[in-house]
């Protein structure tokens, strides 16, 4: 196992005790991946900026996406929900869409619910009866009918993957803990624009609004 018991720890938990094991009954617990879309895989036409965003289209393809393939197995094999969200707007000219995602800049997103673009990526696609949730917020609990699901089905923990740390993985963090679902995030298998952001953030959310583990850690809490 990983050493996610003493990592990520902010000034506020630098002296606090190491938690306890999470204990994952495959009934109580959803995977939920999140944005990993095609739109976030394209390459800036811009030299300069494809360079900018190096880093993290590496991280992506040699870490993420393989690291998140491998942990959706690991569920389905466990008999544990898998669900995806996805930002994807129902109109064609995006009036649904929150206010985030209306201001100019980077959040700007124009994404049609069908559009190709919008889309999960090829690696990562749902099987069988697998839920996609669509959204029109950063959090997928506030930007869908997720928690109702959740609530449905029994889910008292879920486990978060996707992109991008420090934006729409926090801000559904944020939104479990507020509803009292245990949350893990699992650090090798999310992303943000860079890895100081992905770190820093990391460091904000770990012990009080989930714990930080890595993907090597999932498979020793599953208790069936």
């Amino acid at each position: 196992m990983s050493n996610w018991k003493n990592a990520y720890r902010s000034f506020y938990y630098a002296n606090a005790d190491e938690p306890e094991d999470p204990v994952l009954a495959p009934r109580e617990t959803a995977l939920l991946v999140i944005d990993i879309q095609n739109t976030y895989m394209e390459v800036p036409g811009d030299a300069a900026e494809a360079a900018r965003w190096g880093p993290f289209f590496s991280r992506m393809h040699e870490t993420v996406i393989p690291n998140t393939a491998a942990l959706i197995e690991l569920c389905r094999a466990r008999n544990i929900e898998v669900i995806f969200a996805r930002i994807a707007c129902l109109t064609e000219d995006g009036r649904d869409r929150s206010l985030s995602q209306k201001k100019p800049g980077f959040n700007y997103l124009l994404l049609p619910k069908d559009r190709e673009d919008s889309q999960l990526v090829p690696q990562l696609q749902p099987k069988g009866d697998e839920i996609v949730m669509l959204k029109t917020t950063d959090s997928a609990l506030t930007g869908s009918n997720l928690r109702l699901i959740l609530n449905n089905m029994g889910i008292r923990n879920v486990v978060l993957a996707g992109i991008f740390t420090d934006q729409c993985v926090s801000s559904t963090v944020r939104s479990l803990a507020d509803e009292s679902f245990n949350v893990l995030v699992v650090d090798d298998c999310c992303a943000a624009a860079t890895m100081e952001l992905h770190d820093h953030e990391l460091e904000i959310i770990n012990m009080i609004y989930c714990h930080v583990v890595q993907s090597e850690d999932i498979r020793s809490f599953i208790r069936n």
